[in-house]
């Protein structure tokens, strides 16, 4: 049986969807994972796939002391990663962007090991850059980001199973929820300060017209008795949650955005905005802001009684529901599974 090797790590945004398409192959061929100890660990640990740690650096935007060792320590990582697939002797490595992903990326080159890639932001990362030199084609979610890279070519994102709606009456059940529409809030897996701090203070308000449930981050629950206000600090079968929500506020990272479209679920993206990110949520929300499917609100203009008017002009905006029913955005494991069955065949 063949082997194939993924990558990828440090968020839960590079790991998820590895193991979707993870998922599909099993049982098909051999599967390993590269990744460090980080969230990427559990996640697949969790799925029973052979995992290998090394140590990746990572580069600290807007700190030039921090990255004067960066050379150094890619390089060693680099050879830890060489070492692992030198061994096993994989037909295809698959990286999902990442810093993760580079030092297999660059190690799997240099051993003559082809090199799939998978970006999923409109506005392609630092890794995603480099590992495209060189991989046999680097897939893309968005059609215009495929234009971006040499060997680029447009795939959509790929998507966990159990992240498509269910059963609507089931999951309204089990969150006790009324008769009255549902909106689900959420900033991550990791949660969000901001929007957790919000929501809770908009509660008693919103709740008045929808009941909330709000996915906090693991440790982030709070102490809030309100009447239609449910609270979850992680939910493993986010297909549920989809099923019973009439509307959504969330971060605006690729895998939530594709999640909630591809189920047409009206949106509310809260985008991610600090000088520690690259700047990847804004243009995603605003991709599709302009393409009609969504809407925005800046996390500098968040305050609770703000969270609150946008929510009830997200509900009434009948439109952005007209657009999201005849919406083409759609899952894109098949083309990324034919695309790794294809390079591996030769192999």
């Amino acid at each position: 049986m063949k082997k194939i090797f993924f990558c990828g790590g440090g968020s839960a945004g590079h790991v998820v969807p590895n193991i979707a398409i993870m998922r599909a192959l099993s049982g098909r061929y051999e599967l390993g994972y590269i990744g460090t100890s980080g969230i990427e660990y559990g996640l697949v640990r969790a799925e029973g796939i052979k995992f290998f740690t090394i140590c990746a650096p990572k580069l600290e935007r807007g700190s030039l002391i921090k990255n004067l060792s960066l050379p150094c320590r890619l390089k060693e990582s680099v050879a830890a990663a060489g070492d692992i697939l030198q061994r096993e002797k994989p037909c295809l490595l698959f990286c999902k962007g990442g810093y993760v992903s580079l030092p297999p990326a660059l190690a799997a080159k240099k051993l003559g090991i082809p090199v799939i890639a998978h970006e999923s932001d409109l506005s392609p990362g630092l890794a995603n850059k480099l590992i495209s030199r060189f991989s046999q084609v680097t897939l893309t979610s968005f059609p215009e980001t495929a234009e971006k890279f040499r060997n680029g070519r447009f795939s959509g994102p790929p998507v966990r199973k159990e992240a498509l709606k269910t059963s609507r009456a089931r999951a309204k059940r089990k969150y006790g929820f009324d008769e009255k529409p549902v909106v689900l809030v959420f900033g991550g897996g990791s949660g969000s300060a901001k929007i957790n701090d919000a929501v809770r203070k908009a509660a008693k308000e919103l709740c008045k017209k929808y009941n909330v449930l709000h996915l906090c981050g693991k440790g982030n629950a709070a102490d809030a008795r309100i009447d239609g206000y449910r609270q979850a600090e992680y939910v493993r079968d986010m297909g549920e949650v989809y099923a019973c929500a009439d509307y959504a506020v969330a971060r605006a990272g690729s895998n939530s955005v594709f999640e909630l479209l591809i189920n047409r679920i009206p949106t509310l993206f809260i985008p991610l905005e600090n000088r520690s990110t690259r700047g990847d949520q804004p243009k995603n929300a605003d991709y599709f802001l302009r393409a009609g499917l969504c809407r925005v609100l800046r996390e500098r203009d968040l305050t609770p009684e703000r969270l609150a008017k946008e929510t009830y002009a997200l509900a009434a905006d009948e439109k952005l529901r007209r657009a999201l029913l005849t919406s083409n955005v759609c899952c894109g494991n098949e083309k990324i599974i034919y695309e790794i069955e294809r390079a591996a065949i030769y192999r």
